[in-house]
């Protein structure tokens, strides 16, 4: 009911449909018995948050595109009122018959070298971003059509979605030109391409009525804040972002309304005094996508310190029979490793055993789940930066063919994964908020038996590689990324042990008999790979193996690059706190940088945005690039050394472009030649 409810507003960041929104999230709560404040941040030209540029608040009442015909009635193509989708968000007001030209992609510049697109609607299923860049900005298109349908999953294409529209916004930046833009479906996007080829000329284009009523103007965002006290000043944060045009059901009316039941219930549950109250304080937030986050944390900087970890819950309640997707429980970055993960992942576990086999000895889950590496993408990439400092893990179900679509309805999503979602949140939350020595005692033991485990898989995979590997160097290979691998896991268990004295005091004994187990369990697992590659090769001698793989320069390893050399002198100053958002300064760099940027990012292709953003965790203003990009490779899985070295190359030039932007400051090693 509560996705239903939502889904009727249009929750535009910084609008009265997304204010609406988060006043029936507060009603509710309130109706609930919870505390709850609705907090309102500035929208405007001149708010920054951090590093996060304001933006106005936006308003549409009306918006329509015909399809103009010699001797045919107008033809209707889109209706905001009907579809908000059918609007690229933040489009000005707009009234007249305006020519429509075809673009090739439209992200190049090599694309309109014979077309003029000044005073028209350019046509393209490029990013619009690029496209408003080239196309507007710098050669006077009026604006967009977009019939743009990234395949993204599964069953995510023009072909599978041909009537469907892709949610698209403007992010304009203070001093931009603004512009106004349509998003047709696929089907209709072919429709036009097939008119304005089949034309004699450019000067028989395609002539369509644009009709926008809209208004920019100073106003405000809000968050939606629910607390239960605790006994201490330490809290946990569960987060969950309210906006995203209509319906969009499964992203992201199924986490707001997750994240309500949690809350909603956990009052109940503890007023009945069927829950122990809270030690540790809980704090709910429902808040815009990235905007939302940044402003709250901008707000409580005093107060991060005490946030001992979070949850965040993002399309946490898709019908898995009709989206073919998997639950995933995605870990916090390695760079800010925490015992929040492995508790999630057990909990799990714990909770949602749903069937016995057939000798009633074993339970089992019916639905498809899965943990997954960090990737972003979602507001726990802000809560989740070691500046930041509260190790975030995030509920998600993934791929959804339906993203960002105006397919994303509220009949795809199922009420048995809201349930297990609400209950998964509401158990981690009050777990972490009630826990004491006993509960540290069995979350470090917990850890322990995973990180052994995960090594345990680790030593196995090197072990398979090892045996059919056809020459001594490239036995040796093997063990050296094994060993590599090995060393960086057990680095980072240590770091997630550490943060348990959050949860008790006096957990000094505990934590010296952990890090003792992790080192036997890294020597018993080194040891047994070790054994097995060594009867690969017959040989006797365990120096002779350990040589293969020393730090002296081996035939299995390409030629040192110039960007090694430039990486090992360079060590990364971050100059702003919470993960950089970048749309701002993008905007400040020349036509040609901007190119550059986007250009570096098609290069490197998918995985990029994850791999920039570990990146950025890990530059402490200690560690140079050189190490930076190994323990990017090193927590991606990146295999060695092709992938690697490209990604670190890339990583320089990244770096390189922040410095541009006055984000970042690169300065030389003190140990320059090491």
């Amino acid at each position: 009911h509560h996705v239903a409810a939502i889904c009727q507003y249009h929750r535009i960041q910084a609008s009265p449909g997304y204010r609406a929104a988060a006043g029936y999230v507060a009603e509710q709560l309130e109706a609930a018995g919870l505390s709850v404040r609705l907090l309102s941040y500035p929208a405007t030209d001149s708010a920054c948050y951090w590093t996060m540029a304001g933006w106005q608040e936006w308003d549409c009442g009306e918006a329509t595109l015909h399809l103009l015909h010699d001797d045919e009635p107008p033809e209707l193509l889109c209706d905001y009122r009907s579809l908000p989708t059918s609007l690229i968000q933040r489009s000005v007001s707009f009234d007249g018959e305006v020519k429509v030209v075809l673009l090739e992609d439209g992200t190049r510049p090599e694309h309109y070298s014979a077309v003029d697109v000044r005073g028209k609607l350019v046509l393209s299923d490029g990013d619009p971003d690029q496209v408003y860049d080239l196309a507007v900005a710098q050669r006077g298109a009026l604006g967009i059509l977009c019939d743009r349908m990234e395949p993204k999953a599964p069953g995510r294409s023009k072909l599978d979605l041909p009537d469907f529209r892709r949610y698209t916004s403007f992010w304009w930046v203070a001093g931009q030109r603004k512009c106004f833009g349509f998003v047709l479906t696929p089907r209709q996007g072919e429709k036009l391409r097939k008119l304005l080829k089949g034309r004699p000329s450019a000067s028989s284009s395609l002539r369509v009525r644009a009709h926008v009523v809209s208004r920019f103007y100073d106003g405000a965002m809000e968050v939606v804040e629910a607390r239960f006290p605790g006994e201490t000043d330490q809290e946990v944060i569960i987060i969950a972002h309210l906006c995203h045009p209509r319906p969009s059901a499964h992203d992201n009316a199924s986490g707001c309304a997750a994240a309500l039941e949690a809350a909603s219930g956990l009052r109940r549950l503890i007023d009945q005094g069927a829950l122990a109250a809270p030690q540790r304080g809980l704090r709910f937030l429902w808040v815009p996508e990235m905007s939302g986050t940044y402003a709250y944390l901008s707000e409580h900087e005093a107060e991060l310190p005490n946030w001992i970890a979070g949850l965040n819950l993002d399309m946490v309640g898709a019908d898995q029979r009709q989206i073919d997707c998997i639950f995933m429980l995605e870990r916090p970055p390695e760079a800010l490793a925490s015992f929040a993960p492995d508790l999630l992942e057990r909990l799990r576990e714990e909770l949602f055993d749903d069937v016995t086999d057939l000798a009633s000895n074993r339970r089992y889950p019916l639905f498809r789940h899965a943990v997954t590496s960090f990737t972003g993408g979602s507001d726990h990439f802000i809560l989740s930066d070691p500046t930041v400092g509260v190790p975030t893990p995030m509920l998600i179900q993934w791929p959804d063919r339906y993203w960002h679509t105006s397919a994303d309805t509220v009949d795809k999503v199922d009420p048995k994964m809201l349930a297990r979602s609400a209950v998964l949140t509401a158990a981690y939350a009050h777990w972490l908020a009630t826990a004491g020595n006993e509960q540290a005692l069995w979350l470090g033991q917990e850890m322990s038996t995973r990180f052994e485990a995960r090594l345990a898989r680790q030593a196995q995979e090197a072990m398979g590689k090892g045996l059919s590997a056809e020459t001594p160097v490239a036995l040796a290979q093997v063990w050296t990324d094994f060993q590599r691998q090995a060393r960086f896991w057990h680095d980072r268990h240590l770091a997630a042990l550490s943060t348990l004295p959050r949860l008790s005091s006096g957990m000094d004994v505990l934590l010296e008999e952990l890090s003792e187990y992790a080192d036997q369990a890294l020597a018993r697992q080194k040891d047994r790979a070790k054994a097995a590659l060594m009867r690969k090769l017959a040989i006797s001698d365990v120096e002779e193996l350990s040589h293969l793989s020393s730090a002296e320069p081996q035939p299995w390893l390409p030629p040192r690059q110039a960007w090694q050399t430039q990486a090992a002198r360079l060590v990364p100053r971050r100059l702003y706190r919470g993960p950089a958002s970048l749309r701002a300064h993008l905007a400040r760099l020349s036509a040609e940088d901007r190119l550059a940027w986007y250009r570096l990012a098609e290069r490197a292709g998918e995985g990029w945005r994850t791999a920039y953003r570990l990146a950025e965790y890990w530059a402490d203003g200690e560690r140079t690039l050189a190490e930076i990009a190994d323990l990017v490779e090193l927590e991606c899985g990146q295999p060695r050394p092709k992938r690697g070295q490209q990604r670190g190359a890339e990583l320089l030039e990244c770096f390189r472009f922040l410095e541009k932007m006055g984000l970042m400051e690169l300065k030389e090693a003190e140990d320059a030649t090491a």
